[in-house]
């Protein structure tokens, strides 16, 4: 492993050319973009049977360091997986390219001719745990919005990583752009994470992605701006005119489907009139689905509940568990989620537009919803493709954060010979 001497001299070069490459791509060719993310996408499968034994790797490493079984399944690639990560690049690929997109555009009396169009941020810095596969999505979307990237990935995933970044090289060299447009730390060595927070010099944003312990280090130390991807305190509230099979379908796929990412449920919030009928019912088939209900004292005469302490309310579990309370009404379910929750993902359950309308205008959430799964929080059910994080504050980029997202904007202002007064 290098000493903190020897990455400090590493991460300062890998800025220098990745803001070197920034340059060159700020006004490549939408369609020399394109090449390189296809030509990327044909990589990741015709190497896919290298990218699973890399993984293996990493699989091993993480259960040795203990990972959870939800936390494994976040590290873990197969053949489906590699195939989604190609669709996702392919996907992007075939988007529009936001770069020199008119947002606005007048005229002003003085005869000047005025247009807000997209350029590209310059240098992202994206700093992730354990989801190799945000390797791919990374670099695709940083590539299509123009800018270069410098990627570190976790320590679990580091064989992953390089083995998806390596592909991501092959595409930006079959279309002549930098291959230094896409860089990936070479070291698991968190010294390298501190430089990269401080590299105000030839990093424009930093976005990290993973647990509320590296988001937290981030938002402390960065000198560098921030699109913040906090923790995914996700709520589900069932409300009095809730139908019972959309509460059930829908509460058994937000918490169950993928335990491991951001979007899952992690809070269930039951309207007191229905907390004997539709909420037991889903309560019962979370627990038989083996789910660890922390329920509060109205809750706990179910059997297979376990008691919910303070620490419950307002916790990210990314596993089998879920709090769970009845509240009276619609406004102590939104206050609850003011108070725990992390203005990631909320949804209403209900067949009550008012309730649904009061839902939605009293909470500030990236990403309200009704009557569907949470677990659609997620860029490529967007329609982005795919997604560097899900942004919770409200500077700039907020919800997915897809290539639109990974640009600023210019002023563009024509005249003809036009002075001012």
């Amino acid at each position: 492993m290098k000493d903190i001497a020897d990455i400090s001299a590493l991460m300062a070069d890998m800025g220098a050319r990745a803001k070197a490459a920034a340059a060159e791509l700020a006004f490549a060719s939408a369609e020399a973009k394109t090449q390189a993310l296809n030509a990327a996408a044909d990589a990741v499968w015709a190497h896919r049977s290298e990218i699973i034994a890399a993984n293996a790797k990493d699989m091993e490493f993480g259960r040795d360091k203990g990972l959870s079984p939800a936390m494994m399944d976040r590290l873990m690639l197969d053949e489906d997986r590699v195939k989604s990560m190609v669709e996702g690049l392919r996907a992007v690929a075939a988007q529009d390219d936001p770069v020199g997109e008119v947002i606005a555009e007048w005229d002003r009396p003085s005869g000047l001719h005025i247009k807000r169009v997209r350029t590209p941020l310059g240098v992202v810095g994206v700093i992730y745990e354990s989801r190799p596969n945000v390797t791919a999505d990374a670099g695709a979307l940083c590539l299509k919005a123009g800018n270069a990237v410098i990627l570190r990935g976790g320590s679990e995933g580091f064989h992953s990583s390089g083995a998806i970044h390596a592909c991501l090289v092959e595409g930006l060299k079959q279309a002549g752009l930098p291959e230094d447009a896409i860089q990936l730390v070479p070291t698991r060595d968190r010294v390298a994470v501190s430089e990269m927070l401080t590299m105000t010099e030839f990093i424009d944003v930093i976005v990290p992605r993973g647990g509320k312990g590296l988001v937290g280090l981030v938002q402390r130390e960065a000198r560098v701006p921030v699109f913040a991807h906090l923790e995914g305190i996700v709520h589900v509230y069932l409300d009095s005119a809730a139908d019972p099979v959309k509460a059930l379908n829908v509460v058994m796929n937000a918490k169950t489907r993928r335990t491991g990412i951001c979007g899952a449920a992690e809070c269930l919030l039951i309207h007191e009139s229905i907390a004997d009928t539709i909420g037991q019912g889903v309560i019962r088939a979370l627990i038989d689905k083996g789910v660890r209900v922390h329920a509060d004292a109205a809750l706990q005469k179910i059997d297979g509940t376990v008691p919910a302490t303070d620490e419950d309310w307002g916790r990210e579990y990314l596993d089998m568990d879920i709090a769970a309370r009845v509240v009276p009404d619609l406004d102590a379910a939104i206050a609850h989620i003011r108070d725990y929750g992390s203005q990631h993902t909320d949804c209403i359950i209900t067949e009550d537009d008012a309730a649904a309308a009061r839902f939605f205008q009293r909470l500030d959430s990236a990403i309200l919803m009704r009557n569907a799964s949470t677990q659609f929080a997620d860029g490529s059910e967007f329609g982005m493709g795919a997604e560097i994080g899900i942004a919770t504050g409200k500077m700039h980029a907020r919800g997915p954060v897809g290539a639109a997202q990974l640009t600023s904007f210019k002023y563009i202002v024509e005249g003809d010979g036009t002075v001012r007064a």
